[in-house]
């Protein structure tokens, strides 16, 4: 849940992109809002909540139409499936912990955006620089530590 920022206007948003705030749309958005980091079949799930008739293939149209606009973005991580965030456009980056797959947000790591210079562009004007840092989360260390001290890393 975001704490720091107020829940946007979807139904304002969506029409400012060109598209219809749509049941379906603002069921996947608010989802999104209250649950980032979430994989599709987890925002089948919680949009079915809001809208029990609400079909699979409507969810991934959305998501789909969604990500296409800029509202949603999906990371690609290294394990398990993709999952999505509301695209604030604040250039952050993403934290996973390798054992038990939590994902948190990362602040810029140096700079202004798009937050690191690469030492050679290609000549590619870069826009966003996606950082992911994996790790083990404090629970995942701790429970690892007092039920399996060999599994330990330093």
């Amino acid at each position: 849940m975001h704490t720091t920022t107020a829940e946007p206007s979807w139904t304002a948003l969506l029409h400012d992109h060109g598209l219809r705030a749509t049941g379906p749309r603002l069921a996947v958005l608010r989802s999104l809002w209250e649950h980032p980091h979430t994989s599709a079949d987890q925002i089948v799930q919680d949009a079915r909540l809001r809208l029990e008739r609400l079909s699979a293939q409507s969810v991934y149209n959305v998501l789909a139409d969604l990500s296409q606009c800029h509202l949603i973005r999906r990371l690609a991580l290294p394990q398990g499936p993709g999952i999505f965030e509301i695209d604030l456009h604040d250039n952050h980056h993403h934290a996973v912990c390798t054992r038990c797959g939590r994902v948190v947000d990362v602040a810029c790591a140096v700079g202004h955006a798009p937050c690191l210079t690469p030492s050679d562009d290609h000549g590619i004007a870069i826009e966003v620089a996606d950082v992911l840092y994996s790790g083990l989360c404090d629970d995942c260390r701790h429970e690892i530590a007092t039920t399996n001290p060999e599994e330990q890393t330093p």
